[in-house]
């Protein structure tokens, strides 16, 4: 498995521009950065959250925690993190743990941090454990443009 088929056909349809990083399998984005030797900092990591019966994407660095009361302020006290039955359904053409940082071809919303949008460059899981994305600045914001933005995590 390379990129889920999915996101690949949403990339190609909206005509964004990246590169394919292949790497050792790894199960964490931390570990991951590691061993692709990017800063952290450019490793956009989505995790997928419950609100109000519906499902989301927050997206941040991989070397961030998720503030979950800040959240809470920007997007309402119901919202809480997806279990992995849920993100299972979701993404199913992804392999558990690796779900690409752009929701709208999967049918979600975003809420982007502010601090992934200061990076030159952005790379993200392609839906496996062995495989990146690096997208520019431009056309990382071009995926997120129309999505909610804030602060809502800290640097680890």
């Amino acid at each position: 498995m390379s990129i889920a088929p999915t996101l690949q056909k949403y990339l190609t349809a909206e005509n964004i521009q990246y590169e394919e990083i292949p790497h050792e399998p790894t199960m964490s984005s931390a570990r991951t950065a590691q061993t692709c030797h990017i800063p952290g900092d450019r490793l956009a990591k989505a995790i997928v959250l419950r609100r109000d019966d519906a499902y989301m994407l927050a997206v941040m660095p991989a070397s961030h925690r998720l503030h979950m009361p800040e959240l809470r302020t920007r997007l309402g006290s119901d919202v809480d993190m997806a279990d992995e039955t849920e993100i299972g359904q979701l993404f199913s053409d992804c392999a558990h743990g690796a779900v690409p940082a752009v929701g709208k071809c999967y049918g979600l919303d975003l809420i982007v941090d502010d601090s992934i949008n200061a990076q030159p460059d952005i790379y993200m899981e392609a839906g496996d454990h062995q495989t990146l994305l690096h997208l520019s600045q431009a056309q990382f914001a071009r995926l997120t443009a129309n999505e909610m933005h804030g602060r809502f995590s800290t640097h680890a």
